[in-house]
């Protein structure tokens, strides 16, 4: 996976600050020790100094006492972010009290600390929901200017090189949005193509996927489809989008050929849109399972700065790239 490798490299020769609101759970101490040994990124561990410390040395991590470690409950800039809770929230009722007891919340201080400035984006999951990460996150961050909806987008590693960009492709919508309306899926199009601008670091051809090519078939789902590839180009008129097509004219140059002529996506493809969660999440296990690809993921997009959710079955190594393809998202929003 010399992507991995790439994602890595960026990562490191652009070093950002990435909070880990979930401080004290193993599996992130583990990730953090090896992400600061091998320089990824500054990493900020959110938590009782004492705990970590302890488990640390249970688990041997030496690297772990270069990272910055802050406990929600008493540090230097909680007042500042009581009162930039207040601010944010006042209009939805937020009082200085209640903003008192949020920010010792680790999900709400990460949040925070990238509003503020003093991060450039956070990982959790490992321990919380992905409604617990999120909420803090919409609330504080909210999403990005022209994007009103949160998708998750998988980069899929597949066994056949033909495929995508030397076997990469991303996926989405995977983990976050049920059943989203043609507009929001536009928005989930774009945002996915951005994804790959940022990580892959490649031109995105995202196709619209559907079970209709060009009209072959009539249907309500199919429209939305239609409509919302004709609102993503509206959207974005620098990124090659076109739709709807079904997975095999996408993929397949001969199959693009010959349904889809003249399209600058059919057959080439590398970003896979699907028109709801149930399709996109079945579709990536069955690719991942069946088809012995790798699956890194979700990446969460659509926010105004990068946060991330893990599954609570993740792994260290997840975590770790995971970091660093957030730390690749902050770099990206920088420029």
């Amino acid at each position: 996976m010399d992507l991995m490798h790439d994602i890595i490299a960026r990562a490191i020769a652009n070093k950002r600050r990435i909070v880990l609101p979930e401080g004290v759970e193993k599996r992130t101490l583990t990730a953090a020790n090896r992400l600061i040994a091998d320089g990824v990124a500054t990493i900020i561990l959110l938590g009782d100094p004492e705990e970590i410390k302890r488990s640390a040395q249970l688990l041997n991590l030496p690297e772990i006492e270069k990272a910055i470690i802050i406990d929600p409950r008493k540090h230097d800039k909680k007042e500042i972010y009581i009162e930039l809770l207040v601010k944010l929230r006042k209009n939805k009722g937020m009082t200085p009290e209640k903003a008192a007891q949020l920010v010792e919340d680790p999900l709400y201080l990460g949040c925070l600390m990238i509003k503020n400035g003093d991060a450039d984006g956070e990982i959790a999951g490992a321990q919380n929901t992905t409604g617990d990460v999120l909420r803090p996150a919409l609330q504080i961050i909210k999403t990005a200017p022209g994007i009103s909806v949160v998708s998750g987008a998988f980069l899929m590693f597949v066994q056949d090189k033909l495929y995508g960009d030397d076997g990469v492709l991303v996926f989405a919508d995977c983990a976050v949005m049920p059943n989203p309306d043609a507009k929001e899926l536009a928005e989930i199009a774009v945002a996915t193509a951005r994804t790959t601008q940022a990580i892959v670091g490649v031109e995105p051809r995202v196709a619209m996927l559907s079970f209709s090519t060009k009209g072959s078939a009539r249907h309500e789902l199919a429209d939305k489809v239609i409509e919302a590839t004709r609102l993503a180009k509206a959207l974005a008129p620098d990124l090659s989008i076109d739709g709807e097509l079904q997975a095999d004219a996408a993929l397949v140059p001969s199959v693009g050929n010959s349904k889809a002529p003249g399209s600058s996506v059919a057959g080439k493809a590398n970003v896979l849109v699907f028109p709801n969660l149930e399709c996109g999440n079945i579709a990536y296990k069955l690719v991942q399972r069946l088809g012995n690809a790798e699956a890194v993921g979700p990446i969460l997009q659509g926010m105004a700065a990068p946060v991330n959710d893990l599954s609570r079955g993740c792994s260290a190594d997840d975590i770790y790239k995971m970091v660093a393809i957030c730390a690749n998202q902050a770099i990206k929003q920088k420029i």
